[in-house]
C-alpha cells in the first residue's frame, strides 16, 4: 500500500535503536520500534483522554460538555463488549493476552503475543474503533464497576493515596477516583459515552506503538489502511476546560482508620508552578526525579537513618507527576510513628537545603538514571508505554535519555528551595482500627 504520508525514520546512534513513524491524514500517528530477535510482540492503541477530562468542547461545538465523574474509566471497561461477545475471546484464540488501563490523563489499550501480530493488531484496531453501546449493557456494567470501586475503597494502599490528593487539590479533578464514585457512575448513559468516544477516541487524537521482531513497513502499512478505512477524516481540536486550581493545600492532614497491618503515612506537596508543557515539563521531572533520589533513594543518607530508626521499611518511596495542570511530590509508606516520620522527613529536607546539592553527587545520580534509561529498552512493554505517554506530552522517547544530562545542579537547586516547602504539604494516614489506641512504638 502507498503510504498516505512518507515514514519517518528516527535514530538513536549511542543507544543502537531506530523507530519508524508515520503520520495519516487523519491525524492519527503510528510508530514501529523494531527488536530484533525479541521473542514478544507487544502493541498499544492509546487516546489521549483521562479521568481528568470531564469538562471539554467538541470538535466543531461552541459550548461545554460535562459528564459524569468516571466515564472514561467507564468508557474503556465497555469498549471490550461487542454485539458478539467478548472481545478478550477474539484474542485468546490467537494466542495474545489483552489488557487495557485508565489513567488521568489517557487511555491505552494493548495485547501481547508471540506469533500471529498482524491478525492481533487488526482486532486492536477494530474494536478500539468500533464501539458498542446499548441501555442494557451499561447498566449491567455499573453493577460491575459498583464492586471495582467498593474493592479499592477497601484497600488502604489505594485510600492513603486518594486521601491525600482530596487534601492537597481543592478542586482539580485530579483530586478525583479516576473510576468516579458509586454515585456519579449510576448517572452515565449511553449518549454520554457516545459522545465521549466521537470526541476523544479519534485517531487525530490517538497513537499506536508496536513494539517487537515485525517488520516495520509492513506494519506500518497494515495499521494505517485498517485506520484509514475506518476513520479516514480528520477532526479539528478538542478543547479541555479545567477549573482554575488555587495555590493552598484544601487540607493539612487527612486521618482515618480501616483495616490494616501497620500506620501507613503519605506525605504529598503541591508544586503549584505549573502551565510546561514538553520537554520543558519532562525536564522538570527528571530534575524533581534526580532530586527524590538524593534525598530519599536507599543509597541516601536520610533513607538509611529512617532505616536504622525504624520508622520506615523497604516499602518506603518517593515520586513526582507532573502534567500541564497539575503536579505534585508524595513521599511515604508503613511507619509505626507517622508524626515522627513526617518530622523527620522535614529534618532531612531542611538539612539538604542547607547543605546544597554537589555537582559530582548529581552526576552520580544521573549515570544511574542514563543506565536505568537504557536498560527500559529491553522490555518491549515498558517502550510501547512510555512511548504513548511521552508522545502525548510532546516528547519522543528516543529523546528522554538525552533530557537526562540536560538538568544541572540550578534546576534541581530551585526544585529544592521553592518546590519542597511545608506550607505546600498535606498529610495523609491510614490509622489500623481496633480497639481505639494506636501503638506508636
Amino acid at each position: 500500500m502507498k503510504a498516505l504520508k512518507e515514514t519517518i525514520i528516527q535514530s538513536h546512534t549511542v543507544l543502537d535503536e531506530k523507530v519508524y513513524g508515520r503520520r495519516l491524514e487523519n491525524g492519527c500517528q503510528l510508530f514501529v520500534w523494531p527488536k530484533r530477535g525479541f521473542t514478544k510482540k507487544f502493541a498499544v492503541f492509546s487516546t489521549h483522554y483521562g479521568s481528568i477530562d470531564s469538562h471539554f468542547i467538541p470538535p466543531g461545538a461552541s459550548e461545554v460538555v460535562h459528564v459524569p465523574d468516571g466515564i472514561a474509566h467507564f468508557l474503556e471497561h465497555k469498549m471490550f463488549e461487542e454485539e458478539e461477545g467478548s472481545v478478550f475471546d477474539r484474542f485468546a484464540r490467537l494466542g495474545a493476552s489483552a489488557n487495557a488501563y485508565t489513567n488521568y490523563t489517557n487511555t491505552t489499550y494493548l495485547f501481547s503475543c508471540t506469533d500471529r501480530f498482524e491478525e492481533n493488531l487488526r482486532i486492536l484496531i477494530d474494536f478500539v474503533l468500533h464501539p458498542y453501546f446499548t441501555d442494557e449493557n451499561v447498566e449491567k456494567e455499573k453493577g460491575i464497576i459498583a464492586q471495582e470501586l467498593q474493592m479499592y475503597r477497601d484497600m488502604p494502599d489505594q485510600r492513603v493515596y486518594r486521601n491525600l490528593l482530596e487534601a492537597l487539590y481543592q478542586v482539580h479533578p485530579v483530586r478525583l477516583e479516576i473510576g468516579g464514585t458509586v454515585e456519579s457512575i449510576q448517572k452515565i448513559t449511553k449518549e454520554q459515552l457516545y459522545t465521549c468516544y466521537n470526541t476523544f477516541y479519534h485517531p487525530s487524537n490517538m497513537v499506536l506503538v508496536a513494539v517487537g521482531d515485525v517488520d516495520p513497513e509492513a506494519t506500518l502499512d497494515l495499521a494505517e489502511q485498517e485506520i484509514m478505512s475506518r476513520r479516514p477524516e480528520f477532526k479539528g481540536d478538542i478543547r479541555r476546560v479545567y477549573p482554575d486550581e488555587p495555590p493552598a493545600v484544601k487540607e493539612k492532614r487527612r486521618e482515618e482508620r480501616m483495616p490494616a497491618a501497620h500506620p501507613i503515612f503519605y506525605l504529598g506537596i503541591k508544586d503549584v508552578e505549573t502551565g510546561k508543557k514538553g520537554e520543558e515539563l519532562v525536564r522538570r521531572e527528571i530534575a524533581m526525579d534526580l532530586l527524590l533520589h538524593l534525598l530519599f533513594g536507599r543509597s541516601s543518607d536520610l533513607f538509611a537513618a529512617l532505616y536504622e530508626e525504624g520508622l520506615i521499611n523497604d516499602d518506603f518511596g518517593a515520586g513526582y507527576a507532573a502534567t500541564p495542570s497539575y503536579a505534585h511530590v508524595i513521599a511515604g509508606g508503613e511507619t509505626p510513628d507517622p508524626s515522627r516520620l513526617e518530622e523527620r522527613i522535614w529534618q532531612g529536607i531542611e538539612e539538604r537545603r542547607r547543605r546544597g546539592v554537589e555537582a559530582e553527587e548529581l552526576e552520580r545520580v544521573k549515570r544511574r538514571f542514563l543506565g536505568q534509561a537504557s536498560a527500559q529498552f529491553d522490555s518491549v512493554e515498558f517502550i510501547a508505554n512510555a512511548f504513548s505517554s511521552l508522545y502525548f506530552r510532546g516528547v519522543h522517547l528516543l529523546s528522554y535519555r538525552d533530557l537526562i544530562p540536560e538538568v544541572g545542579l540550578d534546576d534541581v537547586g530551585e526544585l529544592l528551595e521553592k518546590v519542597l516547602r511545608p506550607e505546600m504539604a498535606a498529610v495523609s494516614i491510614i490509622w489500623p482500627s481496633g480497639n481505639g489506641k494506636v501503638d506508636q512504638g
